[in-house]
């Protein structure tokens, strides 16, 4: 039986997830939490930068291209299902760099990867229109390169960068769709009537959205022509949430009532041998 972990079956699988339907592509941020959601029954994970950056003590933004690349290995490696790195801004700027380190990830194991616009410099939030679409035209090279068919994703950055702005945003998604990108992506779009503008100026492009608390629903985003829907960082600060509640209450107050709520270990071991079982016997 073929190793269905394998980078080349997994691209084709994901690629697959993308031509039609709609689908959660929820946001690990560690070895544990992937095979979870695995478990799930999800049919493919993305990873988080922010929730990756804050696992080891960085905040977003902070992790090194070695760290994050290690870190694309390891959850890949530790799932059958197709991973989607968020590989945040390349870890570069000029095109040829972009280049390098897009080859570099698409050899870790990963089925697809992110790459935006975002600077990361509040006064420039994004980066000039032409070296961004120059970006995207760079890593789709590196992917036709590199043989080995991972999918790629174009950000566009400006709702969650301080410049709102829809129709700036379309422009760049469908400059970016134009350069090679297979999946488009503008996170921070809250309205049912940006998501559509979205869907229907990248079209047949699939697009990803961003769901969060308070949000539509998975059958509303499929209606409206979605194809992908993922968290970002919202798992890992759900269980961020938990974490903090209960050690502020043994700091501030000495009790330990909230412990009371958690999970138990006996839950927890029998899951994960389960599943280290399921990825070992692959």
């Amino acid at each position: 039986m073929p190793d269905m972990r394998a980078p080349t079956e997994r691209c084709r699988r994901f690629r697959e997830l993308h031509e039609s339907g709609c689908f959660v592509i929820p946001n690990p941020w560690d070895t544990g939490s992937a095979r979870v959601l695995e478990q799930l029954g999800f049919k493919a994970l993305a990873t988080t930068s922010a929730g990756f950056a804050w696992s080891i003590g960085k905040a977003d933004g902070r992790v090194a291209l070695d760290e994050a690349l290690a870190h694309c290995r390891a959850v890949a490696a530790s799932v059958a299902v197709p991973v989607n790195a968020d590989f945040e801004k390349a870890f570069a700027v000029d095109p040829e760099d972009v280049a390098v380190n897009v080859t570099r990830a698409s050899h870790t194991g990963i089925a697809g990867l992110s790459i935006e616009d975002s600077t990361g410099n509040p006064a420039e939030p994004l980066f000039d229109f032409r070296l961004a679409v120059d970006r995207v035209a760079a890593a789709r090279r590196a992917l036709d390169d590199s043989g080995t068919s991972v999918l790629l994703t174009a950000r566009s950055e400006g709702f969650i960068a301080g410049r709102p702005d829809l129709a700036e945003t379309i422009r760049r998604l469908t400059a970016f769709a134009e350069a090679g990108a297979d999946c488009l992506y503008a996170p921070g779009l809250r309205s049912m009537d940006e998501i559509r503008s979205v869907v229907q100026a990248v079209a047949p492009r699939p697009v990803n959205v961003l769901a969060n608390s308070g949000f539509v629903t998975v059958e509303e985003l499929a209606a409206a022509g979605v194809r992908r829907i993922s968290v970002g960082g919202a798992l890992a600060r759900c269980a961020w949430t938990g974490f903090l509640e209960a050690a502020r209450e043994i700091a501030q107050r000495g009790t330990f009532s909230t412990l009371g709520r958690a999970v138990s270990g006996t839950d927890l071991n029998t899951r994960f041998m389960t599943v280290h079982q399921e990825v070992g016997d692959r």
